[in-house]
């Protein structure tokens, strides 16, 4: 295909999938029965009539209306700074090609060379527990750590947690919208999706610029979510949620999916729990993910890890078991509690009444530690343990250890 067709080819598909009344599949269908996508531009009106438009779509087609769309949006793409990828181009997702419907065009901001890297979509309720949180978090840190591309959908709790762990390991991160990728949803991850950005990642969405949250959106968007994965992870996830819909998807999309099990007297250990006795992989370290990936994503990952290393590093890694750890829970995890300073006595006490499942309001830490410290004692330690990782302060004056 010659540059100019391919060009011709990317309109035709942003053209089609502005056109009204045409979604993924009415799409897919006429471009099938078309031969060729930019035949969109010089089919006659009965031609398009033929392939299933209706009538006002073949006609918003024909009388150019759908090229002229396509040409505003695809100035106002460029004025943003982003882009837009179609099944036209070498940058659209391959694995998206594999579901039923994939979406005509992703619009794409940041990266959009890492839309085809292997990725694990983490996904779970809007309102995780303390334990949901640090799970989300550890797992896409480590996981990320060793090259996995995590994929979210940017929303508040479990989607940002997975985020904020990928970025927190220096990995890659890809956020899946359901409004325009002009459009931040919630504002207040503005600052995220600019650090996804700025770290290598993409922000996507198949939805055009200036489209506002939705509800039906995100059903639509979860699909793609799920069909970009090599698999799903479930953190947390109430009985009627929109993380039941995202499994669903990847289920019929023949994804894998792992789900951390959770407190069964907890509403949200509803999902993960009923996805693990339906047959999902129980999730508790990122060896669990890691063991079921099909193998020659492994050697892939694996693959860009030690060229990344480099020759001489390898050398020293291969001495002092830097690289060895990278692959290996145990070593990973004693690696970072030696790098850890020592805790003082103060610190080792406040520890003891701290857990990662279960916050503690701070008038109940000090309460409970009156006999042996004082107030001032308390606050010096909470202080020198959240510098050095150990405790994480959530809001109301509440701690738990952190993983």
């Amino acid at each position: 295909m010659s540059q100019g067709v391919k060009e011709e080819a990317h309109l035709a598909w942003l053209a089609l999938v502005l056109t009204p009344r045409m979604g993924p599949t009415r799409c897919g269908r006429t471009v099938q029965r078309l031969g060729a996508v930019e035949r969109v531009f010089s089919a006659s009106l009965t031609e398009l009539e033929s392939t299933g438009m209706p009538a006002e779509a073949a006609q918003f087609c024909f009388d150019g209306r759908a090229r002229a769309a396509a040409l505003d949006e695809a100035q106002r793409v460029a004025e943003v700074g982003a882009s837009f990828v179609t099944p036209a181009d070498d940058l659209y997702p391959q694995r998206l090609l594999e579901i039923y419907d994939p979406p005509p065009v992703l619009w794409v901001r940041g990266n959009a060379e890492v839309l085809n890297r292997a990725g694990i979509a983490v996904v779970g309720t809007r309102h995780p527990t303390p334990y949901g949180s640090g799970m989300a978090e550890m797992l896409s840190r480590n996981l990320a750590r060793r090259g996995v591309v995590i994929l979210s959908g940017m929303a508040r709790g479990v989607d940002t947690c997975a985020h904020k762990g990928a970025l927190d390991a220096g990995g890659i991160t890809i956020a899946v919208w359901g409004t325009g990728i002009d459009v931040i949803y919630p504002k207040e991850n503005k600052k995220l999706a600019e650090q996804i950005v700025q770290q290598g990642g993409a922000l996507i969405s198949e939805f055009p610029m200036g489209t506002f949250p939705a509800p039906q959106n995100f059903p639509i968007r979860n699909r793609t979510l799920s069909g970009m994965s090599v698999g799903v992870l479930v953190v947390e996830a109430a009985e009627y949620s929109g993380t039941r819909i995202t499994a669903r998807c990847a289920l019929e999309q023949s994804r894998d999916v792992y789900a951390v099990p959770g407190n069964a007297t907890n509403k949200n250990a509803w999902g993960p729990n009923t996805l693990i006795k339906q047959g999902a992989k129980l999730t508790a370290t990122w060896e669990d993910v890691w063991e079921d990936l099909p193998s020659q994503v492994r050697a892939e990952l694996e693959g860009r890890l030690e060229a990344q290393t480099g020759a001489g590093d390898r050398g020293n890694e291969s001495s002092n078991g830097g690289s060895a750890s990278l692959f290996t829970g145990a070593a990973a995890l004693f690696t970072e509690a030696a790098a850890m300073p020592p805790m003082s006595e103060q610190e080792r006490l406040v520890m003891q009444h701290l857990r990662q499942d279960e916050a503690l309001q701070l008038d109940e830490l000090i309460e409970r530690l009156e006999p042996k410290m004082v107030s001032g004692e308390v606050f010096t330690a909470l202080f020198e343990l959240e510098l050095a990782g150990r405790v994480k302060q959530m809001p109301g004056k509440n701690y738990v250890r952190s993983f």
